[in-house]
């Protein structure tokens, strides 16, 4: 009696341990006595015990940080890059039987390609078109990754660190050019400004009396504040006569 209930939970052992439970968000790659035999969709699936094997395969969009590296750009300076490798299995028997590990071998590809692409560009070409940098090394990663069923979606360079003395001379670039940008805005306000008073004096000067006023409203601001000093205003008129008759 014993042997049968030992018998009997051997068999319901050996029967839960072939059912499995495939995720939404995951693919089965069954192998049966080692071969390739079928993909499982979520769900619950059974499997035939010690005989096969499933292996889980999330197919989400997954992140590989590809960590710091040394770089010599074309322009023979020396800067530490790093990058984020956005991916997604495509196919999940691709990734199993293709490549031993498919995350492993996507960042050790995705680090040779950021060396590579970055090495044969200046540094002025790095930092200012980060985009078209990360849009190259994103196709060569993705033509390799193709054939073990992954897709890259992206490729982003995150950090671009520089020497110390590089840093310093951008930051003295940089405040020179600003320097350059305040003097000639200064530039232009003074020539707007002498170009506001010449076209105010020579209204002035067609208008009858009105050097005269423009005066009477200079003496009357100059009125406000105490002043030592005595001011004797002559007509234009005047002053005008005066110049006829040293002329002749």
């Amino acid at each position: 009696m014993f042997l049968l209930y030992f018998l009997a939970a051997v068999v319901i052992i050996f029967i839960l341990s072939g059912l499995k439970i495939v995720n939404q968000y995951e693919r089965g790659v069954v192998l049966t006595l080692g071969k390739y035999s079928g993909l499982r969709n979520p769900g619950l699936r059974v499997i035939v015990p010690v005989f096969q094997r499933m292996i889980r395969v999330d197919i989400r969009t997954n992140t590989i940080d590809i960590p710091k590296q040394e770089v010599i750009t074309k322009d023979n300076v020396t800067v530490n890059v790093d990058a984020v490798v956005y991916f997604k299995v495509l196919v999940a028997e691709k990734a199993i039987l293709e490549v031993s590990n498919f995350i492993y071998a996507s960042s050790q590809f995705a680090q040779a390609a950021l060396r590579d692409v970055t090495g044969n560009v200046e540094l002025d070409a790095l930092l200012g078109k980060r985009e078209e940098v990360s849009a190259q090394i994103k196709e060569i990663v993705d033509n390799q990754a193709e054939k073990w069923g992954i897709d890259i979606e992206s490729v982003k360079i995150q950090n671009i660190e520089l020497p110390q003395d590089m840093k310093r001379a951008m930051a003295k670039q940089a405040e020179a050019e600003r320097e350059r940008r305040a003097v000639i805005i200064t530039a232009e306000g003074e020539k707007a400004a002498a170009q506001a008073v010449s076209d105010a004096a020579a209204i002035l000067t067609k208008t009858p009396g009105g050097i005269n006023i423009r005066t009477l409203q200079t003496l009357e601001k100059i009125s406000v504040e105490p002043s030592q000093k005595t001011l004797f205003v002559l007509p234009s008129d005047l002053i005008d006569t005066v110049g006829r008759i040293m002329s002749k």
